[in-house]
């Protein structure tokens, strides 16, 4: 269902006289990440509500609805020299297969540059929802200086459209960096993993850090070993001369550095840009560790098969396969790899043939429970996607 703007709170509330499970869409890009709904559902897209509705280049704030298309966001944002921080979703190819800024927040996978500017939910100033009853709600406001209310935009940022459907947000936007640069590193993890401590203990303030294990550097043309990617970026070229100089002084490896164009191509291939005319991966995880065991999991044999990318200074990551391998057994043998690297593994893609749970129950199973309860008491919304919980919730 692609209801306009006037029909949809009428659509809503349809749904919910009628008792009918619906499920929360941004342009319908990435239906199949994620647990898979568990009772069948209409699908309700926000692909007629796009455009920006405001956009005060002054103040650094830019309010847009749910369904404007990510790449339209930065193309307006561009025109003004600023740009939204943020990493295009996995599988996007030069903007084609980015989906919806409302899609992206309520997946809520911030990428590399949380590095330097912070995940997806600390760009949110203010977000309009509506419930599964057809209520809209306010959160936040339309200034970063902003603090009225419960802070809903972390609550919604990852849920997964299982608490409500989000019409509108306001986000915060930065100056685009006028020059870049990058320096690639290449060798055992144990080199790449001190290089790596000492760089998030100095006052170098890169962009991103980036781990990627042997498999993708191996797609990238170069050598079959771990490298370490660390983006760069300033107002002034001699700034970066020295932060790429101090670079070469630390480490022992060569270093490689890039230019602008070709970081781009890099990053390409890293969020699966080039994959976009070719067969999809079967399988696409989310991996998280602590930061100081990244380097362990990029060499584990439980990877291998797997290309990976991992942000170095949070520990969160994607990796990527393709059938025949790997199995599902491999996959649990990972997840189990991560929670003992003090971290999580969630499921966004795999074959028909698999049924891993996209995530498992969390700590905080029962108190999730019941925010799903006061936002959505009839379990219309999303069913058997609730992040934290691996079955769905009943009625009774």
């Amino acid at each position: 269902m692609r209801p306009e703007p006037s029909e949809l709170q009428e659509l809503v509330q349809d749904l919910h006289r009628r008792g009918t499970p619906w499920l929360p869409a941004g342009l319908g890009t990435r239906l199949d990440w994620g647990a898979a709904v568990q009772e069948p559902c209409e699908v309700l897209s926000c692909s007629r509500m796009g455009g920006v509705r405001e956009f005060n280049p002054g103040d650094f704030t830019i309010t847009v609805a749910a369904g404007t298309p990510l790449v339209e966001v930065q193309e307006t944002l561009g025109h003004q020299g600023q740009w939204l921080s943020v990493d295009a979703p996995w599988g996007d190819a030069d903007g084609a297969a980015a989906g919806s800024i409302g899609g992206l927040v309520a997946r809520g996978l911030a990428g590399g540059y949380r590095q330097r500017y912070l995940g997806l939910r600390d760009q949110l100033i203010g977000l309009q929802l509506m419930r599964a009853d057809g209520v809209t709600a306010r959160a936040g406001g339309k200034v970063v200086k902003n603090v009225a209310g419960y802070d809903l935009m972390r609550l919604f940022c990852g849920s997964w459209g299982s608490l409500g459907l989000i019409t509108e947000l306001t986000l915060r936007t930065l100056p685009q960096p006028p020059l870049r640069r990058s320096v690639c590193f290449q060798g055992a993890g144990r080199e790449l993993a001190q290089l790596s401590r000492w760089l998030l203990g100095s006052s170098l303030s890169p962009e991103r850090i980036d781990g990627w294990n042997a498999p993708l550097a191996a797609a990238a043309g170069l050598a079959s070993e771990p490298l370490l990617l660390i983006g760069l970026a300033s107002v002034d070229a001699s700034t970066l001369d020295e932060q790429v100089a101090c670079l070469r002084e630390r480490s022992l490896l060569p270093a490689r550095v890039l230019d602008a164009e070709t970081t781009s191509g890099w990053l390409a291939l890293a969020r699966g840009g080039t994959l976009a005319a070719a067969t999809p991966p079967s399988w696409l995880l989310r991996l998280g560790v602590s930061p100081d065991r990244v380097w362990e999991l990029m060499e584990a044999p439980e990877l291998d098969g797997f290309q990976g990318d991992m942000a170095v200074g949070s520990g969160l990551g994607l990796a990527w396969g393709w059938e025949p391998a790997p199995l599902p057994g491999q996959v649990s043998e990972l997840r189990h790899l991560c929670q003992r690297l003090g971290g999580h593994l969630t499921v966004l893609r795999q074959p028909p043939a698999s049924s891993l749970p996209a995530w498992l129950d969390a700590p905080a199973r029962p108190l999730l429970e019941a925010i799903k309860r006061r936002f959505d008491p009839t379990l219309q919304l999303a069913p058997g996607r609730l992040p934290g919980v691996t079955q769905s919730l009943s009625t009774v």
